[in-house]
């Protein structure tokens, strides 16, 4: 019985060790991962003299917030390039909606405006200038975005809604969720800005995640408002009020509205059809059905 007691003693402490030695490799090599994206330098080039970290591109004194200029892109890796050859404007102050199939590169060519990406042809300009001038940190601070993935941070809701405009004031936040319409169901929970939020935003519906974040992106005021499939989880009649609510309160503020569904872009000034990658018609929805087939197509598989 002792040399049994012995033998399992020292086949325990055994099996502990070769756990620390599997541990320490993984920390080795996690470590090594970790030193070479240290180590990396940013693969953005700022074109020219560009300008200071300070001052962001101001599209409310041109006449075209963003333009696209024969703008294609191609993955690392890829066979096929996502977009080819892209063109349109999109004037001050304009509502664009952007529908089309799944993979025909809708989140790909708004990913391009924050310079998410890099063009691999062509040239994509904010307030007249190619956004390559622009350090990333002075583009980006003029331009909201709302992700397809409602993502939430624990801690509270003023917490999570001041990633939007640090330092907002609460008539701020509270008019970001008004417009979002959030503000219904935050003052429903007791809590108010206080609102306790959980990691991923797990004590909230869909629905609920997707407005928070509207709200979130809104709080800052952008000149620029990207909006990739953020109403997915909204019910029709949220969503209307929603899309009304937006209309009447952006003002100047050029908002992309990027969405697999009609009735969220059939207001916008302009919609823009994509099929794999490239441009199948830009119009009203009105000019739209009457000249663009594929939108017809998607018109008709969604409303009978």
């Amino acid at each position: 019985m002792a040399l049994v007691n012995y033998l399992s003693q020292i086949l325990v402490e055994l099996v502990k060790l070769a756990g620390l030695i599997m541990a320490i490799s993984k920390a080795l090599a996690s470590a090594q991962r970790i030193a070479g994206l240290l180590k990396r330098k940013p693969g953005m080039e700022i074109l020219g003299e560009g300008v200071s970290k300070e001052q962001s591109p101001s599209p409310a004194s041109q006449a075209f917030a963003v333009e696209f200029k024969q703008v294609s892109f191609t993955y690392q890796g890829a066979a096929e390039p996502a977009l080819r050859s892209i063109s349109f404007q999109v004037g001050k102050g304009e509502t664009i909606g952007i529908i089309g199939g799944t993979g025909s590169g809708k989140t790909t060519l708004i990913n391009l405006i924050p310079r998410f990406y890099d063009s691999t042809q062509g040239r994509v300009t904010i307030a007249g200038k190619n956004i390559k001038e622009y350090p990333p940190e002075a583009l980006r601070a003029n331009i909201g975005i709302v992700p397809q993935k409602a993502v939430l941070f624990k801690g509270s809701l003023r917490e999570n809604l001041e990633w939007g405009k640090a330092g907002a004031s609460e008539e701020e936040l509270y008019k970001a969720l008004s417009i979002a319409q959030a503000e219904d169901f935050v003052r429903e929970k007791g809590d108010g800005l206080s609102l306790p939020v959980l990691a991923g935003g797990k004590n909230f519906s869909g629905g609920q995640k997707q407005r928070l974040c509207i709200a979130r992106a809104l709080v800052r005021r952008p000149e620029i408002l990207i909006m990739d499939d953020s109403f997915s989880a909204l019910d029709f009649a949220t969503e209307a009020r929603l899309r009304k609510a937006l209309r009447e309160e952006t003002g100047e503020m050029t908002v992309f509205l990027v969405s697999q569904r009609i009735s969220t872009v059939q207001n916008a000034d302009r919609i823009v059809v994509l099929h794999d990658g490239e441009v199948a018609g830009i119009g009203s929805h009105r000019q739209l059905l009457d000249s663009c087939e594929l939108y017809r197509e998607i018109c008709e598989s969604q409303f009978s």
